[in-house]
């Protein structure tokens, strides 16, 4: 009852600043990073569709059923709340890039990255020029990220298995605020994608849309 009511108080607050990002029809988008180098920025489109679905379904925030693909360098990057941006293959970043992408991240925006397995050293490099200042970190359990809607005492949940490692959640903080989620390991969105594509069964598909949702919604209720 007591988290039920916080989250709703914070999603009360989180309407009340809605209107600085909301479009036309009232209702806030979310952002897919498109960015270049060659990687692939594009990969699972339903992933994104469906985490945003499963949210709209258990909780009252106003979001477009659609996302908006958004390139790094551009200004309409800061139309949107949060950020998503994802793939496996190379990431390329210009100064005016860097500058854009450290702006939204400084000014109340959030980025979340899923490590879809090979971008791991390109996320780490474009993050030490955005932030040279500062480096990721790992999450503790502990942190209201991982039980902010659902409970994940153990943290990240593990969704495709690549090295034989442990799920991981990295962050970047400004001024103390989380700007950047960044998991490992773990294969969030491929959780989130339709269900033929990857195979997963249902309770690991819904583990996977449970602690999206959870990020989401720490995201945006900390604007």
């Amino acid at each position: 009852m007591k988290k039920s009511l916080l989250l709703l108080i914070g999603l009360c607050t989180f309407l009340g600043v809605v209107e600085s990002y909301a479009q036309s029809s009232g209702e806030f988008e979310i952002g897919r990073v498109k960015y270049r180098g060659g990687g692939d920025w594009y990969n699972d489109p339903s992933a994104l569709t469906n985490l945003i679905g499963y949210a709209k379904d258990r909780l009252p925030i106003p979001i477009a059923n659609k996302y908006k693909d958004v390139a790094l360098g551009s200004t309409d990057l800061h139309s949107y709340p949060f950020l998503f941006l994802t793939g496996h293959g190379n990431i390329a970043v210009n100064t005016s890039e860097v500058e854009n992408l450290r702006s939204y991240l400084e000014n109340g925006g959030f980025l979340y990255i899923d490590d879809d397995y090979g971008i791991d050293p390109y996320v780490r490099s474009m993050m030490r020029e955005v932030f040279p200042n500062e480096e990721f970190i790992e999450i503790p359990f502990s942190h209201p990220i991982y039980n902010k809607v659902y409970d994940f005492d153990n943290g990240l949940p593990k969704i495709h298995e690549h090295d034989n490692k442990a799920p991981k959640g990295y962050g970047i903080f400004h001024k103390g605020k989380l700007v950047v989620f960044y998991s490992v390991e773990s294969n969030l969105a491929d959780g989130w994608a339709d269900a033929e594509i990857h195979n997963n069964p249902p309770a690991l598909r819904q583990k996977a849309l449970q602690m999206g949702t959870n990020i989401l919604v720490y995201a945006l209720t900390s604007l």
